[in-house]
């Protein structure tokens, strides 16, 4: 699952259309990859004013702090890579962070497979059956090994 956690100032993203917009525009960077759409997880997190603080100042101007989370698809390790993952999501942010002024920072942790699990389920391997299954129905379902083995 992509987990992005947005702290942002308390300022910014006051309604939920503007944040609704944000979370589908993160959500289709993965489903666009085959991710089914529910492994994206998105939370506003306000930071009122003397709690987020930049260089040790209080931000003097909208900023977003981002910290992500990879867990369903691991990158290859190379630059090329990482580069084109983070190129995507210069793009997811632009609209809505980039284009705006705001200041922004995100960094992109990838946690091991083996210690993420939904609802009780193992999550099925990327682009196996079941997973396209997981996908279609936008929810975790039960799954046979016929499923994983494609």
């Amino acid at each position: 699952m992509p987990l992005w956690l947005i702290y942002h100032t308390s300022d910014i993203f006051l309604d939920n259309a503007s944040k609704q917009a944000f979370a589908k525009d993160i959500t289709s960077f993965y489903t666009r990859v085959g991710l089914p759409a529910f492994y994206a997880i998105v939370n506003f997190i306000p930071m009122p004013t003397g709690t987020l603080w930049k260089g040790g100042e209080i931000p003097d101007k909208p900023f977003v702090r981002i910290a992500i989370d990879h867990i369903a698809v691991r990158l290859d390790n190379s630059a090329e890579e990482y580069h084109r993952c983070t190129e995507g999501i210069e793009k997811v942010l632009k609209p809505h962070i980039a284009d705006k002024g705001y200041d922004y920072e995100y960094h992109i942790d990838e946690t091991e497979r083996d210690l993420w699990r939904i609802n009780g389920f193992i999550p099925p391997p990327f682009k196996s059956d079941a997973e396209k299954d997981w996908a279609r129905l936008n929810k975790a379902v039960p799954y046979t090994a016929d499923k994983v083995d494609n």
